[in-house]
């Protein structure tokens, strides 16, 4: 993914960046060299690390997660964003010092039940506030998941995607004003009933190629007009996070149902660690790495063995056998696209084959100001057993 991407981020966090100029660490500019005596540089710049438009293409590669990597020496606000670039130890301190402030003053048990008792409620407020125009298109997720081009391909035949937590429509359009597929379905749910209007009302809808309902995934219910066995592809782009940790398993196999043998899931969502999570304040805490937002949306923030466990179907007592045979553990050598390894016998009772499944950290920079803003998305491909 290019790094031009990653500042569009896909939440209401959208304003993320312009609010937390507290939460950052400073760094001052090195003293320009002087001008006289300086040689001129002539070595040619690669493309990734030029200013010139003209010249400034990026790695296109799905799950690289760009090649704009910081070395020592750089100046870190020369560009907007860095790739692939790891907490420094002043926001690891600042880090830990904020989850022990958010665990001591957690939400209370009444606005508990009130959250996780209707959370449609505040979807549906949301979208109320934040109507089309809220999210940035995903422009990316054709690069990031080769699947769809595939499946929009002229010659493809009969396709089906299902994308859940559709909202406003900011995934299904794009893809559907690529489309050359003249046998493609798309069922766009979302769990607010508000945001199925929004995409019902726009201008794009044609539902010769789309399908827009309410449809809860954690429900025991399939998604209106989808039959199990019978879609391509599901997305989920910062949908999984909206859940509670005891909805994942019906989640999950809800999935598992109405994809085809061999079908692929398209995943991302946040990481453990992200600002987001970090600049949480008081009264925020719902469970571990759970949160409420200030307009009564949730959100979790994942970790990459977690969500292996999670999305392979492999129950939490093979996971603890697993992990202490040391199988799916993480190490700081293993390939971050590379997802963890299993037991025979836990691969014997999985539901997906994780074939991908990386950590996508990004330095986000406001020169203007010298600040540094540490962000971590999670990203899968997983296919049906």
């Amino acid at each position: 993914m290019t790094t031009t991407t990653a500042t569009a981020v896909d939440s209401p966090d959208l304003a993320l960046a312009e609010k937390t100029s507290a939460l950052m660490v400073q760094e001052t500019m090195p003293e320009a060299e002087a001008e006289t005596g300086t040689e001129t540089k002539t070595a040619q710049v690669p493309p990734h690390r030029s200013h010139d438009p003209q010249h400034n293409m990026k790695r296109t590669d799905p799950f690289m997660f760009g090649s704009r990597f910081l070395d020592e020496g750089d100046d870190v606000f020369e560009f907007n964003a860095w790739d692939h670039v790891e907490t420094d130890d002043a926001y690891k301190e600042y880090s830990q010092q904020q989850f022990a402030m958010q665990r001591a003053s957690p939400v209370s048990d009444f606005d508990k039940n009130r959250f996780n008792s209707d959370p449609a409620r505040f979807w549906n407020m949301f979208y109320k506030n934040n109507t089309a125009n809220f999210f940035k298109n995903r422009k990316w997720l054709q690069q990031e998941f080769p699947v769809l081009h595939t499946v929009t391909a002229e010659d493809a035949g009969p396709r089906i995607i299902l994308e859940v937590g559709a909202g406003a429509g900011n995934t299904a359009f794009p893809i559907l004003a690529h489309n050359k597929n003249s046998k493609l379905k798309l069922h766009a749910c979302d769990f607010s009933k508000k945001a199925v209007e929004v995409m019902r009302s726009h201008a794009e809808y044609n539902t010769e190629f789309m399908q827009a309902d309410v449809w809860d995934v954690a429900s025991e219910e399939l998604p209106p007009g989808v039959e199990e066995n019978t879609v391509d592809v599901v997305l989920m782009i910062f949908i999984f996070s909206a859940l509670s940790p005891l909805q994942w398993d019906q989640a999950v196999r809800n999935i598992h149902r109405v994809l085809k043998p061999g079908g692929q899931v398209c995943f991302r969502d946040y990481g453990r660690g992200d600002l987001a999570q970090v600049r949480f304040k008081k009264g925020r805490y719902l469970d571990e790495n759970f949160y409420i937002r200030g307009d009564g949306t949730r959100v979790y923030f994942f970790e990459r063995d977690e969500l292996a466990r999670i999305w392979s179907g492999v129950s939490n007592e093979t996971s603890a056998n697993d992990s202490k045979d040391g199988a799916g553990d993480t190490t700081p050598d293993t390939p971050a696209h590379k997802p963890p390894t299993a037991t025979t016998a836990a691969k014997e009772s999985q539901l997906f084959d994780i074939e991908e499944l990386g950590v996508d950290r990004r330095m986000l920079v406001n020169r203007a100001k010298k600040l540094k803003m540490y962000r971590c998305w999670m990203q899968g491909r997983f296919r049906k057993k």
